[in-house]
C-alpha cells in the first residue's frame, strides 16, 4: 500500500508541474501572455490536495480501522512481564506469567516466574509450588524423584484437593513404589469429576496400580503358604539368641542367601505385629524380586532364601551372582512398600558370602 501511495503522489506532482509550467513561462509573446505565478500555485495546490481528498473519500480502502488487530500470545506475555517490572509484588501476576510461559514452552522463564511467586507467598501458595514442580518435570521427568516430588508433597499439604497436585502426587508416589498412596490420590482425583478427556487417563493409572497390588499380594500369600507347608516349627530359643527362619534344607549344590536381620534400637517401636518381608533382587535389572519370604517381625532373626523361594518359576538367583537383600517391616501389612516402612539392605555375593548382617536402620520416605 505504501508503494501505491508514493506512486500516486509522484504522478500527482508530475501532473501539477505540467499544468503550472506554462503559467510561469515568459517568452517572445510576453505582451500577449504575462507569467501568472499565483495561478500556477493555486492550480498545483488544487490538483494535489483535491486528488488526495477525492481518493480518500471515494476509494474502498479501510483508511480508518474501528478495532486494532488482536495481540499475539507472545506480545501479551511480554506486556504482562513489563507490567510486573513496575508491580513486582503482584503474586497473581507472577502465577499468570508462569502459566503463560509454560503454554509458550519457555520453561526456564516459567520456572523463574513460579519461583518469584513462591518467594512472595513465603512458600505457602500451592499453585506456585505445583507450577515449579510441573516445569521441572516437563524439563526432566526424573525430577519427580527429587525436587519436583518434594514440591508436590508440600503443595498437597497446603491444598489436599488441588487437582493438578493430586495428579502429580499420584505419579510421584507410584515412581517411589508407594502404590497404595498413589492409588488413593488418583482415586480422589477421579472423585472430583475431572474433564471427560482426562478421566480415562486416571482410570488407566488406577487399573494398572490395582494389577500390581494384586500381583504383590498373591506373591506374598504364596510365599507364606510354601514356607509353612515345607518346614516344621522352629525350636524354642533362649532370649536374645538369633532365631532361624523356616527354610527348606538346600541340596548340596543349591545356591543360598543367608542374612542375620537385626533392628536398629531407634526403630524398635516400629515393628509391633507387622510382618517382615525379606527379598532378594537383582540391582541391575528392575522387576519382581528373585526370591521373597514373609515372616514374623522377630529380631535378631537369621533368614535363608533359596531358589525355591523364587516368585517366578525359573527366575531365581544363581551361584556367583551379586544381588541385593532387602528386609522391610510392612506396617500396612501390604507386600508393596509404603512411606514410613522401616527397612534395610545389604549387598550379597551368592556362593561366596555366608551369613551376612542386615540391619533395618531407616524408613522409606
Amino acid at each position: 500500500m505504501l508503494t501505491f501511495v508514493l506512486l500516486a503522489a509522484a504522478l500527482t506532482v508530475a501532473g501539477a508541474i505540467a499544468v503550472a509550467l506554462p503559467l510561469l513561462k515568459s517568452g517572445a509573446a510576453a505582451e500577449a501572455a504575462a507569467p501568472a505565478p499565483w495561478a500556477a500555485l493555486a492550480t498545483t495546490a488544487l490538483l494535489v490536495i483535491g486528488s488526495a481528498v477525492l481518493y480518500v473519500t471515494w476509494s474502498n480502502w479501510p483508511w480508518r480501522s474501528d478495532s486494532a488487530p488482536a495481540d499475539s500470545p507472545q506480545s501479551m506475555v511480554a506486556r504482562l512481564a513489563r507490567e510486573l517490572e513496575h508491580d513486582p509484588q503482584n503474586l497473581e501476576g507472577w502465577l499468570m506469567l508462569g502459566h503463560s510461559y509454560i503454554a509458550l514452552q519457555e520453561y526456564p522463564l516459567a520456572l523463574r516466574a513460579y519461583e518469584r511467586a513462591d518467594r512472595l507467598s513465603d512458600g505457602k501458595n500451592a499453585e506456585a509450588l505445583t507450577g515449579e514442580a510441573e516445569v521441572l518435570a516437563l524439563t526432566d521427568e526424573s525430577e519427580l524423584n527429587g525436587r519436583a516430588g518434594r514440591l508436590i508433597e508440600r503443595a498437597l499439604a497446603l491444598a489436599p484437593d488441588s487437582g493438578k497436585a493430586l495428579f502429580f502426587g499420584g505419579a510421584v508416589a507410584a515412581r517411589r513404589g508407594d502404590l497404595p498412596l498413589a492409588r488413593a490420590r488418583f482415586a480422589r482425583l477421579l472423585g472430583m469429576d475431572p474433564p471427560p478427556n482426562v478421566r480415562p487417563l486416571i482410570e488407566q493409572q488406577i487399573n494398572a496400580i490395582d494389577a500390581q497390588l494384586a500381583a504383590g499380594v498373591a506373591a506374598g500369600a504364596a510365599g507364606t503358604s510354601m514356607a509353612s507347608a515345607k518346614t516344621p516349627a522352629a525350636p524354642a530359643k533362649a532370649p536374645g539368641a538369633p532365631a532361624e527362619a523356616p527354610a527348606a534344607a538346600p541340596s548340596g549344590a543349591e545356591a543360598l542367601v543367608r542374612v542375620n536381620v537385626t533392628l536398629a534400637p531407634s526403630l524398635a517401636a516400629a515393628a509391633g505385629s507387622s510382618p517382615l518381608f525379606v527379598f532378594v533382587r537383582d540391582p541391575g535389572h528392575p522387576g519382581p524380586p528373585l526370591a521373597v519370604k514373609r515372616l514374623e517381625s522377630r529380631f535378631p532373626q537369621t533368614v535363608s532364601l533359596a531358589a525355591s523361594d523364587a516368585m517366578i518359576p525359573g527366575r531365581a538367583f544363581t551361584s556367583g551372582q551379586s544381588v541385593e537383600v532387602v528386609a522391610r517391616i510392612a506396617r500396612s501389612g501390604n507386600p508393596v512398600g509404603a512411606s514410613g516402612d522401616p527397612l534395610g539392605e545389604v549387598s550379597y555375593r551368592v556362593g561366596r558370602d555366608e551369613l551376612v548382617s542386615l540391619v533395618i536402620d531407616h524408613v522409606m520416605p
